[in-house]
């Protein structure tokens, strides 16, 4: 495993999405100043880093995730200087920053794909996914064809506009299929640790990468993208051993295999993540089933072998908000469970207010169904949320209509809102290592329907026993050991007798044992 920052231990992440943030200089799109302004914000929650989805230049076709200079900060966010600014703005706080890494494909306005689609071969023909013919498409993915004089596809990732980065096929099968060790893959992966380099030598503290496990084509259980990030992290380990890196990847045993410090628990494929927060019956809704989470949460920590890595969100600006699906107090209870588990947990900005998902927005930069977990953060009563000066009509996205909808500003001088018992989780986290990202779990009750979700957390002779209970029903958790002191408690104490513990349903306890 590579060598983890000792910040990552306690780490607990507040994700920004930046053009919804915070806005500055009145133009409806937040910027990386209002990011830098709302440090104190972030820091006082009790956050101590920051993953920023994309910030660099881009046309937007999707959000900043298509990147057409990986060395420039988008002209609507700032400046290069600007995100210096904010790393040792940062910095200065205890903080850290992690940026969104896109290595699998740019915008076809990208200067590299400008030239791999000329005739003449160039020091970017290889750079992408080409065949060798207009007529064949690259097998499993979407195309682009007829674009330029070139003879040939070109693979893309999710939209039309993102061609795929070359990084070589695991086991070639085609004249046009290249291997991982060619020239064209090579450079691709070197030109990527360029832009490591670049930000990292700026005050960055590293990445989060996204979909770090799609890289090799033709990839035999994840092993040519495992290789491949073996061959950048000797390469941080050489240049900045600091940096961190957290993959979007879903199968911990092999991003941890490559090199990466955690791994995201992924809201699609076998995670069950959905079951929790996300479907018709989600468990923390009070009447769903959280034994599958459970069965594959276990089964990926046993195959990392115990290494308590996999970290998991509150939301992301991929998915719905937690808001739609988890009401009233089951979202303090959701939370009492994201703050008690391993790895880092991710707070996307304004789930800890409770944010709306704002139903029947069109789509923005290709948002579509995700543009209503990314409308702006509403810091207060004020116009626009107190988000910007500008105009209602040039908001990035409109404000929640809603008159009822929640502050910070209001949420913060209320002991019982939902951010104060985020706040004072997040405390509890950081007052005791066995519920941090490194302490060892062992469940107890799978929350199985009716029934709560109950583990153990510890770290060297810390103990704690943790039941989140969003169900009608009372529960009974017996434990080998003495339960004790209660150090966290929500919807009524719970009670112990002999070596049980009764808690109410409705409710959550951390006891140590």
């Amino acid at each position: 495993m590579a060598k983890r920052p000792e910040w990552l231990d306690s780490a607990v992440f507040y994700e920004i999405y930046p053009q919804s943030f915070k806005d500055t200089d009145g133009d409806g799109i937040g910027n990386i100043n209002g990011i830098t302004e709302k440090l104190p914000y972030i820091k006082e929650l009790g956050c101590t880093a920051i993953w920023m989805n994309p910030c660099f230049d881009s046309p937007f076709g999707d959000a900043g995730y298509d990147v057409s200079d990986y060395c420039k900060v988008a002209p609507r966010y700032g400046t290069n200087d600007d995100l210096v600014h904010l790393f040792d703005e940062a910095h200065r706080l205890g903080m850290h920053v992690l940026l969104d890494l896109v290595p699998g494909h740019t915008s076809w306005e990208h200067p590299w794909f400008k030239e791999s689609m000329k005739a003449e071969r160039n020091e970017y023909t290889d750079r992408y996914v080409w065949t060798d013919s207009i007529w064949e498409r690259p097998e499993g993915y979407g195309s682009l064809r007829g674009i330029s004089e070139r003879d040939g596809s070109c693979a893309v990732n999710f939209f039309t506009h993102q061609p795929a980065l070359n990084y070589g096929w695991y086991k070639p099968s085609r004249p046009w299929q290249q291997a991982m060790d060619s020239e064209g893959a090579t450079a691709t992966r070197e030109a990527m640790k360029d832009v490591m380099r670049f930000w990292l030598s700026r005050g960055c503290d590293g990445f989060r990468v996204d979909m770090a496990g799609s890289l090799v084509k033709n990839d035999e259980d994840g092993k040519g993208t495992i290789a491949l990030w073996q061959n950048v992290r000797a390469f941080l380990d050489e240049e900045f051993p600091e940096a961190a890196m957290v993959s979007e990847w879903g199968e911990p045993r092999q991003s941890l295999a490559g090199g990466f410090h955690m791994d995201f628990l992924l809201h699609f494929g076998e995670s069950h993540y959905n079951d929790l927060f996300r479907c018709g019956k989600p468990f923390f809704g009070g009447k769903g089933d959280a034994s599958a989470f459970v069965a594959k949460y276990i089964d990926s920590y046993e195959r990392s072998q115990r290494r308590g890595l996999i970290c998991i969100p509150s939301g992301n600006h991929d998915m719905d908000r937690l808001a739609r699906h988890i009401k009233g107090d089951a979202r303090k209870l959701a939370f009492a469970f994201l703050l008690s588990m391993p790895g880092a947990p991710y707070i996307y900005y304004g789930d800890e207010i409770g944010m709306n998902y704002v139903e029947g927005l069109r789509s923005v930069e290709g948002g579509y169904g995700r543009t209503g977990s990314r409308s702006p953060m509403q810091w207060d009563s004020s116009a626009n949320a107190g988000f910007s000066s500008a105009p209602a009509e040039k908001l990035y996205i409109p404000i929640d209509p809603d008159p009822a909808r929640p502050t910070a500003k209001a949420q913060m001088k209320d002991a019982d809102s939902l951010r104060s018992e985020v706040k004072k989780l997040i405390g509890v986290r950081q007052a005791h290592k066995a519920l941090q990202s490194l302490g060892e779990i062992e469940f107890v009750c799978d929350g199985a329907p009716g029934k709560p979700l109950a583990y153990i957390r510890s770290s060297g002779d810390e103990r704690i026993l943790v039941i989140v209970n969003p169900t009608d029903n009372t529960a009974d958790i017996t434990v080998n050991g003495t339960p004790g002191e209660t150090v966290y408690s929500f919807g009524g104490a719970p009670v112990i007798s002999g070596n049980s513990v009764r808690i109410n349903g409705g409710s959550a306890a951390f006891v140590k044992i």
